[in-house]
């Protein structure tokens, strides 16, 4: 085994833009200090499996090309919390000294951990429980891990986003319709604000701020008699309730229920009362599977050597983060707790309402 410092690197939680451009820039960075990068396969998952699954990283696996592509080369998982995993034949079991124990025989000195609040609560109990070294590095489309100002993928997402109301709106205006666009956030709705006010919505719905359709319909006929436009665009969160508090979920495999369907829901309501014809387009995955965007590139980028600089340092339970145009680091453990949902009160929320968008609370 060589005495180069071992450094595993790893994907987890859902897949998005950017994460191919961390990975590069750790294994730049860490090569160029003499530090061998141990890419881990499918998250933790790839500690589970025997014989274990990994590649070494080298520079030579990482030219441009590769932090143009979406995904991730690593793989990753959103299933199987190792605390309470899933067995074949249904019943749960512990595996987390399974994960430690492929960690060790690994001979990996730290961890870095790719991934949102979830996966970063779970690698921070593993690294707890099998006393390895770990840093977190901030992905989610849905922006919501605190104290950061920016998360890894999610300027990827709202520009998809926003150019779906760019597509949308030509054929909404070509066919008297109003078009409802349904896109991901999980509780927060920070994904609808941006994209809501850069595509031009008329009305912009987030799980933070409750609404009433004869709110939003009020803006629509609006929009027909003094605005004399034929169109309307709705930007809608995915987990954004009903009108009676219900929350719309959509079961998948395994029988794990996510947020879906509020876009109809919104777009029958609307239709019923305003008389006009509605549209929905559900983004879904598509918001996640796009090549990065410039800014993500280069916030991926930051993120992957500072996270370099914390091993250097010795300095780890710690979460790197954008904060005032400057990569800085915070205990993960506050990051986690600090969820950040739409504040009400924000520049974003100001601005929104300045332009005549309708929030659906008045």
């Amino acid at each position: 085994m060589s005495n180069k410092k071992r450094i595993g690197i790893l994907t987890s939680g859902g897949d998005c833009a950017g994460l191919n451009a961390v990975i590069r820039a750790a294994v730049l960075a860490g090569t160029r200090k003499g530090y061998e990068i141990i890419g881990i396969e499918d998250g933790t998952a790839g500690l589970l499996d025997d014989p274990l699954r990994y590649r070494k990283l080298d520079p030579s696996m990482f030219d441009t090309t590769v932090m143009r592509m979406g995904g991730t080369i690593l793989g990753t998982t959103n299933k199987g919390n190792p605390f309470k995993f899933l067995m074949p034949d249904g019943t749960y079991k512990d595996r987390t000294e399974e994960i430690i124990a492929g960690i060790k025989k690994l001979e990996l000195d730290t961890i870095i951990g790719i991934g949102g609040d979830g996966s970063m609560a779970i690698l921070r109990r593993l690294a707890k429980q099998g006393d390895f070294n770990l840093i977190g590095i901030p992905k989610t489309i849905d922006n919501d891990l605190g104290l950061t100002e920016k998360s890894v993928g999610f300027d990827t997402a709202v520009y998809v986003a926003t150019e779906a109301l760019d597509r949308l709106q030509p054929t909404a205006a070509s066919h008297d319709r109003v078009m409802v666009l349904e896109v991901m956030g999980r509780d927060a709705g920070h994904i609808a604000l941006s994209a809501g006010i850069a595509g031009g919505a008329d009305v912009i719905l987030i799980p933070e701020l409750g609404y009433s359709i004869e709110n939003i319909v009020k803006k629509i006929k609006d929009i027909r008699k003094n605005e004399n436009r034929n169109f309307g665009l709705i930007v809608v969160s995915e987990a954004v309730k009903k009108l009676d508090g219900g929350e719309l979920m959509v079961e998948h495999h395994g029988g794990e229920y996510r947020y879906g369907g509020i876009g109809n829901y919104i777009g029958e309501q609307v239709s019923k009362m305003a008389d006009v014809e509605a549209r929905v387009t559900v983004l879904g995955h598509v918001q996640r599977g796009s090549a990065p965007i410039p800014d993500d590139r280069i916030l991926a980028s930051a993120f992957g050597v500072h996270a370099i600089e914390l091993v250097e340092q010795g300095k780890f339970d710690r979460m790197v983060s954008w904060s005032d145009r400057n990569v800085i680091d915070v205990p993960i453990e506050d990051a986690i707790a600090a969820y950040q949902e739409v504040e009400l009160d924000s520049t974003l929320v100001k601005t929104a309402r300045s332009l005549g968008i309708c929030l659906g609370d008045e």
